[in-house]
């Protein structure tokens, strides 16, 4: 699916009143697993307040056991510390990733900031080789910017 024409559709998750923020979190992860072939496993670390730690906030795909991770472990712990994206064509040829699926053959994280500070980031896997570009984190900074907006 063309990246673009999910935009009015995140919108509408992030403008809906009925839903608290946790829940729309949620409905993003499910909907770009959904409809993006190549997003098998989406989801949102947050950092925690006070210790150098993720912690899964929300997720849509199989079921992980990394539910916290420390900062500068794996992909998602070495985003926490280099406030800059993460594209990793084939997770096999990196020496600080943490398998969540024997699947996973590509991964990309982008950090979500606010007021400056990163708060947390999206976390997307592909059991498909080299499955992120450019579109993919502009979009997903996009994505983080309209999820940083309700936080």
């Amino acid at each position: 699916m063309e990246l673009e024409l999910l935009k009015p559709e995140v919108t509408s998750i992030i403008n809906n009143d009925h839903h608290n923020n946790d829940e729309k979190m949620q409905s993003i992860c499910e909907l770009l697993q959904a409809k993006v072939s190549t997003y098998d496993w989406v989801g949102f670390y947050m950092a925690h307040p006070s210790e150098p730690t993720l912690h899964l906030k929300s997720q849509a795909g199989i079921p992980t056991d990394h539910k916290v991770i420390p900062f500068g472990k794996g992909i998602c712990g070495q985003v926490a510390v280099s406030n800059q994206n993460f594209v990793v064509p084939d997770v096999h040829a990196q020496d600080n990733y943490i398998a969540c699926s024997i699947h996973v053959k590509s991964e990309v994280v982008i950090p979500l900031f606010k007021n400056g500070k990163n708060i947390g980031q999206i976390d997307i896997d592909s059991n498909t080789i080299d499955a992120f570009d450019d579109k993919d984190e502009k979009f997903l900074e996009w994505v983080n910017a309209q999820v940083a907006s309700i936080i």
